[in-house]
């Protein structure tokens, strides 16, 4: 059972980023299609937002910490697979995320998201590494797994909310 909720979450999971990587959670999926802004940069750090008058690299924060759950998940359902695997499809689905942005021109496409992504990833990666110095497998499988179910309610009834206060 453990095992269907770990890979059913973490399918969850995928959806959800993709949807916000690529879509940026709208639900009119054509608006976004049709949108064609194609923007590239290649200059790590180059262009972090500017609030007020000060730089503003919320959007770098936010970045890292929302591919957190992406290491931790990874490890939840791939014990037997190394560490250099994991942290590779990290990679890979970052700079694949970024590659379709550019192609179908729904974003910008920025080297930064894929440094601040990947280094997310990795900062679940050794998180749990780290977490499970201290705790059995088991049971931080459990902690892991209960706290995104617990984060996915919560998601999809601020969703929800946000949704109905559009309509």
């Amino acid at each position: 059972m453990g095992k269907i909720l770990s890979r059913g979450l973490l399918a969850l999971y995928l959806v959800i980023l993709i949807w916000l990587v690529l879509f940026k959670f709208s639900f009119n999926i054509s608006s976004v299609l049709n949108y064609q802004h194609r923007s590239l940069n290649l200059i790590p750090f180059a262009a972090p937002s500017i609030v007020n008058g000060e730089i503003n690299f919320r959007e770098s924060i936010y970045n890292c910490i929302v591919f957190i759950p992406f290491g931790l998940l990874l490890n939840v359902n791939f014990k037997k697979t190394g560490f250099y695997p994991k942290f590779a499809f990290i990679l890979f689905f970052s700079l694949t995320a970024e590659f379709l942005q550019f192609v179908f021109a729904i974003g910008a496409t920025d080297i930064t998201d894929l440094i601040t992504n990947t280094a997310g990833g990795f900062l679940g990666l050794k998180l749990y590494e780290l977490s499970n110095k201290y705790m059995n497998n088991e049971k931080l499988d459990r902690v892991i797994i209960s706290v995104g179910i617990l984060l996915f309610v919560l998601f999809i009834s601020m969703d929800a909310i946000h949704f109905r206060r559009r309509f």
